[in-house]
């Protein structure tokens, strides 16, 4: 069974970076055609998607947020991290990892972990 878990500092300060990682256990993320997302929520826009690294290791990024967004990965330890660079209060959302396979929605979903960026 395919499980993913967020976890990170809560509290982040502007303009630092918020960078939660996803562990992901009963599958590799090397795994071929599975793409590793991020995704957030906030109440006024709802879910967003950020972008993925692929079981190749490249990445993805959505062009709201790519000039301020890496993800990147650790295979030793089947783990995946964003890293979201000046941040600033309106990046306060509930954080998802997700696995997406080629052409599908995501099926697999971290609970989330709440970050809040405050001074």
């Amino acid at each position: 069974q395919v499980q993913l878990q967020e976890s990170g500092p809560c509290l982040v300060k502007p303009p630092q970076t918020l960078s939660p990682t996803c562990t992901v256990s009963g599958g590799s993320i090397t795994t071929n055609y599975h793409y590793w997302t991020w995704i957030r929520q906030t109440p006024g826009k709802g879910l967003e998607w950020i972008g993925y690294i692929a079981y190749s290791g490249s990445t993805y990024y959505s062009p709201s947020l790519k000039s301020r967004t890496s993800i990147s990965r650790d295979t030793s330890k089947n783990q995946f991290t964003l890293q979201l660079s000046s941040v600033t209060p309106e990046d306060t959302a509930v954080y998802y990892c997700a696995r997406e396979d080629y052409g599908s929605s995501p099926s697999y979903w971290g609970q989330g972990t709440q970050v809040t960026v405050s001074s």
